[in-house]
């Protein structure tokens, strides 16, 4: 592993002007400078081996100067493709050890590869070459057919785009360094190898890993100490491959994906809401329309889509009659309803709507699809074809009807618009000319065009352009504001111009590595690089932060203001997007406390970092913080909150929720309690089945979830109630008062609550209806209403010996009475061999279903199969599965303990087991304690056994069953039929709350139960999560829920 300095500027220095000299010869250009800078040199020889051409005139021959930069997403014009001269491309690792002389430098040893001896005088200039023997085949379409028609990249002379396993070192991301004298040379401590040079990460299709979600959290030991000001975003979406553009509405991210999709994204809840097939090469460029009712969107596959974004209707696929390559970008004027496009063939072309119907109708025999293909079309040895592969994309062209084909004419073109590809352009108001518009383009040759553009045409004026460079770095990227342009380069340079002036502002080193983004809002720039970090900026270009946004290149980036606040998103090679909050926040707690959905968020995010295990004493300061939060968020609401002291337990978190006082009204208002809890159970880090993907108490945003522990059990629910309370009350809405118990021992038992609650009962009120929110749909897509739980009883049998632990060799017989052996048989006597529970009068108890009852149960098997239950149920049985689950009692041993060694020769002198027995109406929690304690000791009776027996209840809980037809039930279901827009299916639960009972007996209320999870958010599991739709709907049920439900029917219109 190397190591070394980091030397990278903290804030951006402005850049030393170094004599160079550049000759440009036939497009595209190709650049040769010299400077007083070090470069590297290395030489490999391999066989077989790859050859690649970027000479227009000549696929055959090898340029020693590839163009100036395809960073990752950009590739060579078709014209200039690599030529592949085999199939096979050595990939070489590096591997070197670096230690530090007495003169303070570094010195490296490499495997395979030396660096060459740098003399430290600034004149020495070692030369950067490669030498490559090359072996031609026979056929080059059999070799590479399967990537057609994706475009083949050209290696870069950037090292992270090149063949080598080892990359450009950056001073953004966490890699080494290695100086000497003059010379910089880095790499990143791991490798890749690849068939082919790839512009995209290795990992196209890799699931999200722990090590790679979250986010890099720490930098490495070899970069030097700064204020890095790391952000954790908000939400990171994976998208199945590379991201090459983003655009952002109202109520949508659109993402373009290496595969050709465009992937719509909900900007609310980040749900998938559908893909947008109409390409079939890498999406280049997304732009939405001013009033983000069109979406322009171009690729690889020289062809431009225009969706309408209400509908995702494609309503015109635009062409060009050139073979103008991949389309890097696009800008579209509403004002002049015309389209302009920057191509690889180095050309700007246009197109205006007004003028569509004056144009003859498309002929589709120069649709790019039905073209010969310059290269993988040529002729072979011999002068034949290799006969053609059908292609995807004539199976887009023949779906789509003729009226949606325009064909750009041939005359809106300029040629040679730069010298180099087209990487990127912006259309803005002219300064000169009052109304009209300019278009202004950038290209891999260094130079910023500024083109006029007739307002009747729309046509390009070539003869009055101007044209603004400062040097040879490729402008990859650009953004504006007012009059300033400012511009991202290769080899991570800025610089800013004022257009008005067409002078060169400033020019910075803003990175180590290519910018390939560039973002304007207000008075801050965001720039991010192939380093995979971003850099936030002054007007003034003072660095403001740095984080590292992408494990890769970011490869798009935009801006978006939402709900007061400024969302920045990015899109890598690392297959996702992320979305990060940029806005400033001058405390976490505003004076006027924000309702929104991302406050929501954000406090959950705070309430999930702390670890309130109620069952670890070391956690009971996180306990204590997590209470004190809520107590602050229900005062921050206008709420009166204390918290409820409890016997050496977690406090319970009391809020209440007044509507004031109307004058000459008498206050006759009815009273709603809702219960939760904040406290959760381990996380099992630290532990061998550990198999959380992210940290389990820093709640992350992934593919439109939250995960973390609590989020759905029972911190996102509790915090949707208090927020939907919280609207209501800052709004004037409240037609109840709303009270809150939110204990921290639920987990636990509920220790200490009941005591709590009867000693504070007068303080808490009368109440009228109890509402919780703390269990889970049936499956993930069905809304459920819930209104049954079973109760429990927990209880721990030993049987132990007078005698110590015994070796089984010496001291095993038939004559002594092992307690294992009568654990074993006594556990055996709780059940029948068919499974039946053998305590007396147990199944007497349990109350008859009702016709209404078996009805909702006939409504749940029309909705499922057996499917949904993974096939674990024949057909037909679905039914009764579930009546067993929920509706009949059960017996569980959850282990059987030892004493002693575990090893196969130990007789245990004891043997203990928990047992647990779930209840169900109307089985009498005190009979069937009694019971089973009394069935135990007289079977245990008939053994004649030596040995003793104990038995202790560990822990009781009554079962529940809420009234369906009441109002309570009424009415949350005609709200989450309202919300969800879909009838919500009634189900009980095998599961226990040993709280709600209770409640309805002390303060002789009915109670009423929400689900807001999924089956699928794994509460008490790894990965536990919750759904961001499901979290924000929920607090909307909840906020109607408690509007409308102490209100009359013809109050609310029912």
């Amino acid at each position: 592993m190397c190591t070394g300095p980091d030397v990278e500027p903290f804030f951006g220095s402005p850049l030393n002007t170094s004599t160079s000299t550049s000759t440009s010869p036939s497009l595209p250009r190709s650049t040769t400078s010299t400077s007083t800078s070090t470069s590297y040199s290395t030489s490999t020889s391999t066989s077989p081996s790859t050859s690649y051409s970027t000479s227009p005139s000549s696929l055959s021959s090898v340029s020693s100067n590839p163009p100036r930069y395809n960073g990752g997403r950009l590739f060579s014009p078709k014209s200039d493709r690599p030529s592949f001269k085999s199939n096979h491309v050595h990939s070489h690792s590096l591997s070197c050890d670096t230690s530090r002389n007495a003169d303070g430098s570094t010195s490296t040893n490499a495997n395979d590869t030396t660096l060459p001896a740098s003399s430290t005088s600034p004149s020495a200039s070692p030369t950067t070459s490669t030498s490559t023997s090359t072996s031609p085949q026979s056929s080059l379409r059999s070799s590479i057919s399967s990537i057609r028609p994706s475009i083949i990249p050209v290696p870069s002379t950037r090292n992270y785009r090149a063949q080598s396993s080892f990359s450009h070192d950056t001073r953004d991301s966490p890699t080494s360094s290695v100086r000497s004298g003059n010379m910089t040379f880095s790499m990143q401590t791991s490798s890749f190898s690849s068939s082919l040079p790839l512009p995209f990460s290795s990992k196209w299709s890799s699931p999200p890993s722990r090590s790679s979600t979250p986010l890099h959290r720490s930098a490495s030991a070899s970069v030097a100490v700064v204020d890095t000001n790391e952000q954790t975003p908000l939400h990171r979406v994976h998208c199945g491959g590379s991201v090459l553009a983003i655009a952002v509405s109202s109520d949508h991210i659109y993402a373009g994906t290496q595969g050709g999709d465009i992937m719509v994204f909900s900007l609310d809840t980040y749900d998938h809401v559908r893909d947008l097939k109409g390409h079939s090469g890498c999406i280049l460029a997304l732009v939405l329309s001013p009033d983000e009712s069109l979406l322009v969107s171009s690729a690889g596959d020289a062809i431009i889509n225009i969706w309408r974004t209400k509908t995702f209707e494609n309503v015109h696929r635009i062409y060009s009659t050139f073979d103008i390559g991949d389309i890097f970008c696009v800008a579209y004027s509403s004002k002049l309803s015309s389209l302009y496009l920057g191509a690889q063939n180095t050309s700007i072309q246009w197109y205006d709507f007004r003028s569509t119907d004056k144009r003859p109708r498309a002929s589709l025999k120069s649709h790019p699809s039905r073209r010969s293909h310059r290269f993988f079309d040529s002729l072979g040895p011999g002068g034949s074809a290799t006969p053609q592969p059908p292609v995807d994309s004539s199976d887009v062209l023949e779906s789509c009807h003729e009226s949606q084909l325009v064909e750009i004419d041939p005359l809106n073109i300029v040629q040679y618009a730069h010298f180099g590809y087209v990487y990127c352009m912006l259309l803005l108001q002219s300064f000169t000319k009052e109304g009209e518009e300019i278009l202004v383009s950038g290209g891999g040759d260094g130079s910023i065009k500024i083109w006029e553009i007739d307002s009747e045409t729309s046509a390009i004026k070539p003869e009055t352009s101007k044209s603004l460079t400062s040097g040879d770095s490729g402008v990859l990227c650009m953004a504006t504001r007012d009059q300033f342009l400012y511009c991202g380069l290769t080899d991570g340079e800025i610089s800013i111009w004022d257009l008005d002036g067409q002078a060169l502002i400033r020019s910075i080193k803003g990175h180590q590595d290519d910018v390939l983004t560039m973002t304007v809002r207000d008075n801050c720039i965001w720039s991010g690089s192939a380093s995979g970090y971003v850099r936030k900026w002054s007007q003034r270009f003072e660095l403001l932060g740095r984080w590292k946004a992408h494990d890769g290149l970011i490869l798009a980036s935009d801006l978006k203001s939402v709900k007061g606040r400024d969302l920045y998103l990015s899109g890598g090679n690392d297959d996702c997007i992320s979305v990060w909050d940029v806005s400033c926040h001058e405390d976490d707690f505003p004076s006027a406390y924000r309702t929104t959905e991302d406050e929501l968020l954000s406090t959950l995010r705070k309430l999930v970092s702390y670890r309130t295990v109620a069952n670890d004493p070391k956690f009971s300061e996180d306990c204590r913080q997590g209470a004190s939060l809520l107590k602050s968020i229900f005062r921050q609401f206008g709420a009166q909150s204390f918290l409820i002291p409890t016997d050496n337990c977690n406090p319970i978190v009391f809020g209440r929720f007044t509507p004031p006082e109307t004058p000459g009204v008498e206050s006759n208002r009815q009273t709603i309690l809702f219960y939760g809890h904040y406290d959760v159970i381990s996380a099992g880090e630290g532990t061998a089945n550990n198999q959380w993907i992210t940290e389990p108490f820093e709640m992350t945003g992934m593919n439109s979830y939250l995960y973390g522990r609590g989020v759905s059990d029972n911190k996102g629910p509790v915090l949707a109630a208090i927020f939907a309370a919280g609207e209501l009350a800052q709004n004037n809405q409240l037609s109840c008062n709303i009270i809150f118990l939110i204990e921290g021992e639920e987990e636990a038992g509920s220790r200490g609550f009941k005591e709590a609650v009867k000693k504070y009962k007068d303080f808490i009120g009368p109440i009228d209806w109890i509402l919780l929110a703390n269990s889970y749909w049936l499956d993930d897509e069905a809304p459920c209403v819930t209104y049954g739980l079973r109760g429990v009883v927990h209880a721990s049998v030993e049987i132990q010996s007078d005698r110590p632990d015994l070796h089984s060799g010496v001291d095993g017989s038939r004559e002594s009475r092992e307690p294992v052996i009568d654990m074993v048989n006594l556990l055996a006597k709780l059940t029948s061999d068919g499974g039946k529970i053998m305590i007396p009068g147990f199944h007497e108890m349990v109350r008859a279903i009702t016709p209404a009852e078996e009805a909702m149960y006939t409504e749940i098997e029309n909705e499922f199969s057996a499917r949904l239950f993974r096939g674990s149920i024949p057909s037909g049985r679905l039914k009764e599965h579930l009546m067993s689950r929920w509706r009949y009692p059960s017996l569980t041993i959850h282990r059987v303990n030892v004493s002693g060694p575990t090893n196969a020769t130990i007789i245990p002198r004891s043997a203990s087991a928990a047992i647990s027995l779930r209840i169900v109406p109307d089985q009498k929690l005190s009979t069937v304690t009694e019971n089973l304690t009394a069935f135990l000791y007289n079977q245990f009776s008939t053994f004649s056994s030596p040995n003793q027996l104990k038995i202790s209840i560990d822990h009781v809980s009554e079962w529940w069953l809420g009234d369906p037809l009441n109002k309570a039930f009424k009415t949350l279901a005609r709200v989450v039929e309202e919300v969800w827009e879909k009838k919500p299916l009634f189900i009980r639960e095998g599961g226990s709350i040993p709280a709600v009972r209770f409640l309805e007996m002390e303060f002789g209320a009915s109670a009423a139960h929400l689900p807001c999870g999924q089956a699928s958010d794994a509460a008490h599991l790894d990965n536990e999560r919750m759904r961001v739709a499901n979290l924000y709907k929920s607090k909307t049920i909840m906020k109607k829920v408690f509007r409308e439900l102490p209100l009359d029917d013809d109050e609310i219109g029912v």
